[in-house]
């Protein structure tokens, strides 16, 4: 909650810069000083209410307390009112025990003479109304307990993981009654498909009654069923509809529209008046002949034709373009059936290049709004362009020292994280072009091999590795184990720029070589040079389990869709799911193809050859956790469940050493980089199975 709520005024800050309101910015930033409810930031407001304790501001604590009451405490369910009645003598208790501590006994009476009408009917403050006349409380037997340390620190922490829980299930309280409201509404809509239905049924029985001329009922009734919940018709079935009925049933009227409207004018309502006599025969005749076709139509229920025919009633003078505008939902499933193959799960509907780059991509990875992407070559050069046609590149970053990772900062996506392998992290705003902090690692550890940047955008962690026997990521040779050194795992405030913790890496501080973060924040995996696959509680900051996952490197690690467990893949080719509740359960493990792991290997003229080993993502998931994206020599190809081949996409000359899946548009974009420098953008469009 306190995340989002940082994210929402980050977002109103920089529109309001943008339009240049500079008024509305400042009282909008004094305002939020002035907030009582702090970000929704727990601590802060347990400050809050200690700071009014300890300057013996009862009033103030007063009002504070019944504010939190009246904007959080009355959205509970009454099961939990106890709790906040509990809290709430604990705080006064709290405050009294505070004066009664400091020798401020005209503080001690002051707050019975204040509260003494609200608290002298509750059993719970009985003994306490002789608090100021003890004269020594903290040896008394009935409050010695409320003077020691420890019910201090209980109660404090009781407040807190109260608050916490609040705040973490606010978004289901904010919108229950919405949910409730949604279904009454799935509720009104079953039960009026059903009443259409009976009425439909009921009228259709009897054809002969209906009136002549009128409508069919689900012509007839069209108006009334877009106008209520409950319509089993669409606005593209009505007007399809509409679009075949109409026509054929003027042509049952026996009185033209244009004769009846002049005859209006007349104030004749007699259409023969006048007419031919043989013209009123033949109008006559076909008017025999128009009633007994409709009697046909009328006497069949509507979309209900019998098998092998069409739902559709033959009617002579009926062009037959016209049966094509009504969409048939059973048409392409009945051809689907008839040709017994499985559609492909995505439509290629472009695939675009991005050739700026002049050496092999190292990283490209595309930030949280799924608007720019940051690539970065082994020339150590990064370019930050635009991920929709056209693409433009929107800044280079140049760099003294070897570059060897990037990681997008979430809040603000503006900002890009970028490691080098002398110890220097740069925050580089690609806006404004500049860069806003570097800081500097341990010596001991100068490789920056991976960065992630936690969904708050509060803090973000920095693996760092000691020098490799091999420095550098293009090789001359291939080789394996060349991150097996000495390597830190450290946690950073992203605003501050300090460090915040250094995490254990047991059994050995090892390299670590890839990181990602769950939805929340809360956890974090990463895989190890070791072999080892670490999960990190962020909130307590140490290791919660690991495992012995691949004989070898770890290259990549993902959590899985639902976060119940987590996928990677290794230096052995193997790709492996692994139950995160359970340390070390594989759930499923397949064998990649050789070309998508490394050392990538590029040939080229009079005996060069070019060989890198893994560093960017190596896989990538769709936006339901259904697909994977991985790496080959010609081209991404997208897999399903056992690492099936489901779709490749290709375009590259040069093996793809990284990849990334954009789900944040509308259509999915992947992304494919290789080591001749070009990058390729995929759109697909994602084919729903019909229902």
């Amino acid at each position: 909650m306190a995340a989002a709520v940082e994210r929402t005024d980050e977002l109103v800050r920089e529109y309001l810069f943008h339009r240049g309101f500079t008024s509305t910015s400042k009282a909008f930033e004094v305002e939020r000083k002035v907030d009582k409810e702090k970000g929704f930031r727990v601590d802060r407001i347990v400050e809050q209410l200690q700071y009014l304790v300890q300057n013996y501001d009862l009033n103030g604590l007063q009002d504070y307390w019944n504010y939190l009451e009246h904007r959080l405490f009355r959205r509970l369910e009454d099961v939990y009112r106890h709790t906040v009645n509990k809290l709430k003598t604990s705080l006064y208790r709290y405050y009294l025990i505070h004066t009664a501590q400091t020798n401020r006994i005209d503080k001690t009476q002051e707050f019975f003479q204040k509260l003494a009408l609200e608290l002298q009917n509750q059993p719970e403050w009985k003994e306490w109304f002789i608090l100021p006349f003890v004269p020594n409380p903290e040896t008394n037997p009935g409050f010695a307990t409320y003077f020691s340390k420890q019910w201090a620190e209980t109660f404090l922490v009781s407040l807190h993981n109260f608050l916490s829980v609040l705040f973490q299930c606010m978004h289901i309280l904010c919108v229950s009654e919405m949910q409730r409201t949604l279904q009454l509404q799935e509720e009104n809509e079953s039960l009026l498909q059903k009443l259409f239905a009976m009425q439909t049924e009921q009228k259709m029985k009897k054809p002969e009654e209906m009136i002549q001329h009128k409508l069919p009922n689900y012509v007839q009734n069209m108006d009334r069923s877009q106008s209520v919940v409950g319509s089993p018709y669409t606005r593209k079935q009505a007007i399809n509809i509409l679009t075949i009925y109409i026509p054929r049933i003027k042509s049952f009227l026996p009185i033209k529209v244009k004769e009846l409207t002049a005859a209006a004018k007349d104030g004749k309502l007699q259409p023969n008046a006048g007419a031919d006599p043989g013209t009123v025969q033949q109008r006559k005749r076909r008017q025999q002949e128009h009633e007994k076709e409709r009697k046909e139509l009328l006497s069949k229920p509507a979309f209900q034709s019998p098998e092998g025919a069409s739902s559709e009633p033959e009617i002579p003078g009926t062009p037959e373009v016209v049966s094509d505008q009504l969409d048939s939902p059973t048409k392409p499933v009945k051809s689907c059936l008839e040709t017994g193959k499985a559609e492909q799960p995505f439509i290629v509907l472009s695939q675009e290049e991005y050739a700026e780059h002049h050496s092999s991509i190292m990283h490209c990875r595309v930030d949280c709004s799924g608007r720019r992407v940051a690539s970065l070559d082994i020339d150590g050069v990064v370019k930050v362009w635009s991920l929709t046609p056209p693409m433009q590149t929107k800044a280079t970053i140049m760099s003294k020292s070897p570059l060897l990772s990037l990681e997008w900062a979430t809040k603000p996506d503006r900002l890009l994280l970028l490691g080098s392998a002398v110890g220097i992290v740069r925050l580089y705003d690609t806006e404004a072009k500049k860069s806003l902090y570097e800081l500097t690692i341990d010596e001991s550890c100068p490789r920056i091999l991976s960065l992630a940047c936690s969904p708050s955008g509060m803090s973000f962690v920095c693996c760092s590795a000691a020098p490799s026997i091999r420095t550098g990521t293009v090789l001359e040779t291939g080789g394996k184990g060349l991150n097996l050194v000495p390597g830190k795992l450290l946690l950073w405030d992203t605003k501050t720029m300090k460090q915040q913790h250094l995490f254990c890496l047991d059994p050995d501080p090892i390299a670590i070589n890839c990181t990602a973060f769950n939805h929340n924040g809360n956890l974090l995996v990463t895989g190890a040079a070791d072999g080892i696959i670490r999960l990190f509680d962020m909130q307590r900051y140490d290791c919660a389990m690991s495992w012995h996952s691949h004989s070898g490197e770890v290259y990549s690690v993902e959590f899985s869709y639902d976060e119940n467990s987590v996928y990677s893949i290794g230096e052995d080719g193997k790709f492996i799911q692994w139950n995160i509740h359970k340390s070390g359960e594989k759930v499923s493990e397949c064998v990649v193809q050789a070309d998508a792991i490394g050392p990538f290997v590029l040939s080229g003229y009079s005996g060069y050859r070019q060989v890198q080993v893994p560093r960017g993502r190596l896989f990538a998931f769709d936006s339901e956790g259904n697909y994977v994206l991985t790496c080959s020599s010609t081209g991404g190809i997208i897999h399903k469940g056992s690492l099936e081949s489901c779709l490749s996409l290709g375009g590259h000359r040069a093996p793809v050493v990284t990849v990334d899946w954009c789900t944040a548009l509308d259509c999915g974009t992947c992304l494919t980089a290789s080591m001749d420098g070009k990058i390729k953008l995929t759109t697909l469009l994602a084919q729903k199975p019909y229902s």
